[in-house]
């Protein structure tokens, strides 16, 4: 189950490992680092671009 590891209770008696623990928490949840599992396909809208990409061109002007 993929919840299982968020629910996972854990047990840090060292001060400064729970410091650290907090910080890494702290900065996760203020600046996460994203990054696209795919890349981004950027859509055509225009119509004479699309026109060209499919090889028509100008059909008005024939």
């Amino acid at each position: 189950m993929a919840t299982s590891s968020i629910l996972t209770n854990i047990k840090i008696t060292d001060p400064k490992k729970v410091e650290d623990f907090a910080e890494a928490l702290d900065m996760s949840a203020h600046e996460p680092e994203r990054k696209p599992v795919k890349p981004i396909i950027q859509l055509v809208t225009n119509i004479e671009e699309i026109r060209k990409f499919m090889g028509m061109g100008n059909k008005e002007n024939e």
